[in-house]
């Protein structure tokens, strides 16, 4: 996509990284002590918590993802939000108090309190890092994708700058200063997107977004004999035609140029598309020429608008309610990739899209039989479901904000805050997300864009200051993510497992030195996963921390049979088997440059498979080594 840098996104985004910066310098010269660097000292108000609770889960999932999946897929994308949002209750009901009270710095410390086992201590601190780990992939994915339009610079430099931002902040301040920026950029970002939804609803539906068509151009095609030859009317060669997933693409050159059209299902037209492609000699072009001739450009608009009855140009300012009923009685283009691996090409074509769909499941998840649904789509919904309602409640980086407060009732009090503030959020990312699909704004090569787009079309000023938000959002849950991490192998691995027996002063410089060593590998990934979808990505994160983590910590609490192989053996498995599922998936097999049927296993989320099995692996271990409860240790700790 072609974007253009305005040095008002420069001088917003350099303000927002500066105020980062000078918050992690006045922290750091309070942060002397573990307590201090893994907890924030156990001081943080239950209020300033609680947003921050909203602002490190609000990530590029939340504003970039689901918003992106929203603008592309309608409602489905909203599906995610529900799941998220639903997991806050498994955490206010059954984890918040328990684990504030079992709990000193870290996760592992809450499984091994009564167990004192170097077996958790390993397999909790190794999933730590894992579950970290896969949550870093999508916010720094996201990280890459804010900068191209906001600073202009490539996708692999936005992961750089914010690896080095979070590795400076975190290896000053910790948890301290992280909940700042949390609690700042939590509340910024709920503050801007009701602007943002506002503009929307004041703007109405339009069949000409930004006073410009939208529109594609539709030739008629020549066929001889059964075959396509051409294309009526224009200068316009034909080269050849391949058949995809159903579908036939028409490559055409003119005067050196080549373009991709779809013939249309009746066969007799051919419609532009917009294509990507590589050239012989390595370079990208789109829609056949390179990118300095600008000729690939934001898409996504409506075709028809019905309002009482009759069609109408534009509907002028709507209400919340309103806004809804005008969509379902229009209709709107969507964009639909397809991979021509052969021709090193992706093309991207016209889906017409009733209004109606796009606030209804259907569109990405298919769990209806007039979707098209089948036994395995249904599958796939269930385990996404299941994984992001579970997932919530087994995430380092949220479990250990529990213990940055002074009691088991203010950890209560902080998570139905946070329940409150991200509840709201994800109604206005409804808004935002159908707002970005009609208003002529979408990247087709990062839907990820969708949110901080919309801004744009509505002024570079608010476009600046989203995607300045949205920047510090990554910051901030990066900086959360890192901390879980460096706690996982200073504290946990190294200290506790190894019994190096470290003061606070070596405790803290250890956190520090990790962090720089899970900085430099999520820079790493970051650059890896370029082009997927954020919250996608994050919905893989909650199946693994789900799998690993949360069997371990709702037996732990409520079921006294408990024991530490059984733990430690139930961590092994659902790290094992989520990841191993993961790897085998069809959305991997894509990445591997494979076809999406020749997945070994044939569901994208792993959750419905490695969760009950890391759980029957707990019960069947625990049952069988019973001797080990006798040496509990019954005097732990208190957080």
């Amino acid at each position: 996509m072609i974007y253009d840098v305005s040095i008002w996104a420069v001088l917003i985004f350099t303000f927002f990284v500066a105020a980062v910066l000078g918050l992690s310098f006045y922290f750091a010269r309070k942060t002397k002590s573990a307590a201090g660097y893994y907890a924030a000292g156990g001081n943080i108000h239950w209020g300033v918590n609680g947003i921050a609770f909203a602002g490190d889960y609000l990530s590029a999932a939340s504003f970039l993802g689901i918003c992106g999946m929203i603008a592309f897929s309608g409602y489905d994308g909203f599906l995610y939000s529900i799941g998220y949002l639903a997991g806050w209750v498994v955490a206010l009901f059954l984890v918040a108090e328990p684990l504030k009270k079992l709990g000193k710095y870290t996760f592992t410390d809450a499984l091994d309190a009564r167990f004192n086992s170097k077996s958790i201590k390993l397999t909790a601190s190794i999933s730590t890092l894992i579950v970290s780990v896969f949550y870093l992939i999508p916010q720094m994915v996201g990280a890459g994708d804010l900068v191209v339009p906001l600073l202009g610079l490539p996708h692999y430099v936005g992961v750089l700058i914010v690896g080095s931002i979070v590795i400076f902040i975190v290896a000053t301040a910790g948890m301290t200063s992280t909940t700042y920026v949390q609690f700042i950029k939590g509340a910024l970002l709920i503050i801007f997107s009701v602007v943002l939804t506002v503009y929307i609803l004041n703007n109405g539906l339009t069949l000409t977004p930004g006073g410009k068509e939208h529109r594609f151009e539709r030739y008629e095609a020549v066929v001889l004999e059964g075959q396509l030859v051409g294309l009526e009317g224009t200068d316009y060669n034909f080269d050849k035609a391949v058949e995809a997933n159903g579908h036939t693409f028409a490559k055409l050159e003119k005067q050196g140029v080549y373009r991709w059209f779809k013939l249309s299902d009746d066969g007799l037209y051919l419609d532009e598309m917009l294509s990507t492609s590589v050239a012989d000699d390595g370079t990208k072009l789109y829609n056949g020429e390179p990118k300095s001739e600008r000729k690939f450009f934001q898409v996504g608009h409506l075709t028809s608008i019905e309002v009482d009855g009759q069609q109408v140009e534009e509907t002028g300012p709507l209400g919340p309610f309103e806004f809804f009923t005008a969509l379902e009685n229009s209709e709107l283009v969507r964009f639909t990739r397809q991979d021509l691996w052969d021709e090193n090409t992706t093309v991207w074509y016209q889906t017409p899209t009733a209004g109606a769909d796009m606030v209804k499941p259907g569109l990405l998840l298919k769990v209806s039989s007039k979707a098209g649904a089948t036994f395995w789509t249904k599958l796939n919904f269930v385990s996404l479901m299941l994984a992001l309602f579970l997932g919530t409640s087994a995430l380092p980086h949220i479990l250990i904000r529990y213990y940055t407060v002074a009691s088991q009732r203010a950890a209560r009090k902080s998570t139905i805050v946070a329940i409150a503030a991200i509840g709201f959020f994800y109604i206005l990312t409804m808004y935002m997300g159908l707002g970005a699909a009609i208003n002529g704004v979408l990247d087709v090569e990062s839907s990820n864009m969708s949110g901080p787009l919309l801004a744009k079309y509505f002024g570079v000023g608010l476009f600046s200051i989203i995607s300045a938000i949205a920047f510090a959002t990554v910051l901030g849950t990066v900086s959360g993510l890192i901390v879980a991490s460096s706690g996982a192998i200073a504290h946990d691995f190294l200290d506790n497992y190894l019994d190096m027996k470290m003061d606070d002063k070596k405790k803290v410089m250890a956190g520090k030195i990790a962090a720089f060593g899970v900085g430099i590998l999520a820079i790493a990934l970051g650059i890896l996963f370029k082009g997927m979808n954020v919250s996608f990505l994050v919905g893989l994160a909650f199946a693994v921390a789900a799998s690993a983590n949360l069997p371990s910590i709702l037996f732990l609490l409520f079921w006294e049979k408990t024991t530490a192989k059984g733990i430690s053996w139930s961590i092994v498995t659902g790290i094992l088997s989520s990841v191993l599922l993961i790897l085998l998936s069809p959305s991997m097999f894509e990445r591997y440059g494979l076809s999406s049927s020749a997945a070994i296993f044939p569901i994208d989320n792993p959750g419905i498979v490695s969760i009950p099995l890391a759980t029957i692996v707990l019960v069947v271990v625990s049952l069988m080594t019973q001797k080990d409860n006798s040496r509990k240790v019954e005097n732990y700790h208190n957080g």
